[in-house]
């Protein structure tokens, strides 16, 4: 298949999958369409893995490595507000995060690799659910899913817009922060909105709790140190005359290392229990742990980046970017074996479209870098396993 034909196939299943998006362990018809187009091309596949998790596994010469390339399929449960003619057809659906890029880079791969058969060895193409609510990766490794198929080493990647599109980036070490999320309940004493005297104000707790919280981070963590506290919900039973008795708090923390998300809970309930105890209000703190680091291996990002300059340039290739607090589930994978993770620019500020922010309303993918994608990840496997 010629080059330009392969693009105008990626394009036209990414459009049909934007128009049918599925979120976390819905994507029954998106693992089917998948399935489809691997056992079109002869890769054999293995379904139901992490519930609607599915692998394409393909073998070339007698090489006994096994790497695994990963590609995301869920959406996001928001309203698309685009213009598009391949809209999402699903009221608060949407592909705003660019998972079904993802996935038609990953079947291009298959493509590529299947008709060069240029590598030695077995490449399985992961195609994971789930990966918003930070699930679908921990679900297919319950499946069994790196000793059943032996996987040695992973590789991923993810569009980013404000990044020039085409542009590869990468780092050794931590690259996405890992993502705790927390629940503060507060129950004081509901009463009057004219007689405050009477009550135990919550909300004057929650107010005085937020901003403590943001001390945390200014005066408890080492300043070189990377760590992030976000109140994002504030929810409670009052009426405009009437304070409240019960007021939660939710949100979620960003870090780099266990021992500062062990600081920050820490922190965070010893103050939010202080401050309500000293108001004669009941506090219930509630602290869990989503998303790990990802961290990316030394020799993975060797890998990478020879393979993104063979396929882009050294020009276009950054091979120490800043880390970002964004969280992602690959990170789960790179807790168990090898890899490396990459961000793959769709477009900056001289392209609207492109730059437009992850999970926007009217976010697209850029469909200019499926093509791309897709050669980078071939060449992975083609140096990775190298005949």
């Amino acid at each position: 298949m010629e080059q330009e034909q392969l693009k105008q196939q990626l394009i036209a299943w990414r459009h049909h999958l934007h128009a049918n998006p599925e979120s976390a362990f819905e994507e029954v018809k998106t693992a089917q369409f998948i399935a489809e187009k691997l056992e079109a091309m002869g890769i054999e596949v293995h379904r139901n893995i992490g519930q609607t998790g599915l692998v394409g596994v393909l073998r070339c010469g007698d090489g006994q490595g096994v790497i695994a390339i990963r590609a995301d399929i869920d959406a996001i449960q928001l309203t698309e507000q685009s213009e598009l003619s391949y809209r999402s057809g699903t009221t608060e659906r949407m592909h705003g995060c660019g998972h079904d890029g993802h996935t038609c880079i990953a079947l291009g791969a298959a493509q590529l690799l299947l008709q060069r058969q240029n590598f030695n060895g077995t490449v399985c193409f992961v195609f994971q659910p789930a990966e918003e609510p930070g699930y679908g990766a921990r679900a297919m490794m319950n499946d069994g899913l790196i000793e059943r198929f032996a996987i040695e080493e992973i590789y991923g990647l993810h569009n980013m817009p404000g990044m020039k599109a085409g542009t590869i980036a990468t780092r050794v070490g931590g690259i996405m922060a890992s993502e705790d999320n927390f629940i503060i309940r507060i129950i004081g004493q509901g009463a009057h909105a004219a007689r405050p005297h009477m009550a135990k104000d919550p909300l004057v707790i929650a107010a005085e709790i937020i901003l403590a919280l943001q001390t945390i981070v200014s005066r408890n963590v080492d300043p070189n140190v990377p760590a992030v506290i976000s109140c994002t919900e504030l929810h409670t039973d009052g009426i405009r005359n009437a304070i409240p008795t019960h007021v939660e708090i939710k949100g979620d923390t960003r870090s780099y290392s266990a021992d500062v998300q062990i600081l920050l809970e820490e922190r965070m309930r010893t103050i939010s229990e202080a401050i309500c105890a000293m108001h004669g209000a009941q506090c219930e703190f509630s602290y869990t742990h989503e998303f790990a680091p990802t961290v990316n291996w030394q020799q993975c990002v060797d890998v990478a980046v020879n393979a993104a300059v063979n396929v882009v340039g050294a020009e276009r290739v950054e091979g120490s970017v800043a880390q970002m607090m964004i969280s992602e589930d690959f990170g789960a994978f790179l807790q168990k074996i090898p890899g490396c993770f990459v961000f793959l620019g769709n477009g900056d500020a001289s392209d609207p479209q492109g730059n437009m922010p992850l999970h926007n309303a009217c976010y697209d993918f850029n469909d200019e870098i499926l093509l791309t994608g897709a050669e980078y990840f071939a060449e992975i496997v083609r140096t990775r396993l190298s005949q």
